[in-house]
């Protein structure tokens, strides 16, 4: 009922995930990432377990492969799960069960995975996965949101469409951008908007925020400043 994407940039150490489904609130239970660590989604007939898991397990500093072969073994439902992790350097797994429902199946290249299932054909994880790769000039949040739009235009889920997810981390557990249209007739076309409200304050205003090695700035003036400026430009 979904496909999705994991992305690492090698230069920055960026982590992203976008996702899309015909499906409500898809963002609440596949996706998860975190800055340094990796990012991953349990999704077909998904198990949450699986996220949180696996999330434990990187932050352990566990290879994916070795993370999806053993909670796969454990998960009685596995043929009828998809799962996907990418670890902070670039290592992936991908697996998808045998009663996953057609089309089903998975794309990878260097510091890139998709998989998806129950799409109109294996042109959409394909389609994703060659726009990603050509927007390297773009920035991770952009390149994800293209990737998922060459997917969409090549069938996206055989249902339709109904909710997306998109989730940049970089330095912290928690993401630098996190957006979700949880019901809507066009999810990708929401998250492109949600993102480009963000660019208005959000944005500069994450910049500022505590992280695991720094307090964060608290000086109101110097985070006004800051927004008015990328205002003007």
């Amino acid at each position: 009922m979904t496909w999705s994407i994991l992305a690492r940039d090698p230069r920055s150490g960026e982590l992203g995930i976008a996702i899309a489904t015909r499906f409500f609130a898809v963002g609440a239970l596949c996706p998860r990432v975190e800055g340094g660590v990796g990012a991953l989604s349990s999704q077909a007939l998904l198990n949450p377990m699986l996220g949180l898991r696996g999330m434990e397990r990187l932050r352990a500093c566990e290879a994916p492969q070795a993370i999806l072969d053993v909670l796969i073994a454990a998960d009685a439902g596995r043929d009828s799960r998809q799962f996907h992790v990418l670890g902070a350097d670039g290592a992936m797994a991908q697996h998808t069960g045998a009663a996953c429902v057609p089309w089903c199946g998975s794309a990878r290249a260097e510091n890139v995975s998709v998989a998806g299932n129950m799409l109109a054909g294996p042109r959409v994880v394909e389609d994703t996965l060659a726009a990603f790769l050509a927007a390297g000039h773009l920035p991770m949040a952009l390149r994800l949101l293209h990737a998922m739009e060459a997917g969409e235009a090549a069938g996206g889920d055989a249902r339709g469409k109904q909710s997306a997810a998109l989730m940049v981390a970089s330095l912290d557990p928690y993401p630098d951008l996190d957006i979700r249209a949880d019901d809507h007739p066009d999810p990708l076309a929401e998250l492109r908007r949600l993102h480009a409200v963000a660019q208005e304050r959000f944005t500069t205003f994450r910049r500022f925020l505590a992280g695991t090695d720094h307090p964060g700035v608290f000086d109101r003036a110097v985070i006004d400043s800051a927004t008015k400026a990328r205002a003007g430009r």
